[in-house]
């Protein structure tokens, strides 16, 4: 896949609508309010060496960051938003809404921006808090605010 083959894919679900239910989709899965896609996935690191996961994941950053230099242009600088205080929440029992109580849970930071005038916002980052899963690059559509 390209850097625009992504940003279409991410154009694709900012133009569609969310879901009813919550399940699995043509492009990645998704429910009400939101859509999330897995851009790139990595290949044998579930139980592979710590030092080639290290290495993908700085690739898996490297195209999170090409990606995002592209998101900038269309809508302005993108934020950071970091899982800890949803965790925190989460733990204490407040519920945490959808897509981000699941990204919170795989990525450590996301990049977000706020898609003009669609009340959307676009969410990317690397899964990679799994060591017994693949790395992967997700993207995330919703309408949900970040908490």
């Amino acid at each position: 896949m390209t850097i625009d083959r992504h940003l279409a894919t991410i154009d694709l679900l900012c133009a569609r609508e969310f879901p009813a239910r919550r399940g699995s989709s043509d492009v990645g899965f998704g429910g009400p309010g939101f859509h999330v896609v897995v851009l790139r996935t990595s290949v044998g690191l579930r139980t592979g060496d710590g030092a080639e996961r290290e290495r993908t994941a700085e690739d898996f950053d490297a195209w999170k960051e090409a990606i995002a230099r592209r998101l900038d242009g269309r809508w302005g600088q993108g934020r950071f938003w970091g899982p800890l205080t949803a965790g925190v929440r989460m733990a204490r029992g407040e519920e945490i809404p959808e897509p981000w109580a699941t990204l919170g849970a795989l990525v450590h930071e996301l990049r977000l921006w706020q898609v003009d005038g669609a009340g959307r916002w676009v969410a990317l980052g690397v899964a990679e808090r799994d060591l017994t899963d693949e790395i992967r690059l997700l993207a995330a559509v919703t309408d949900q605010d970040p908490p």
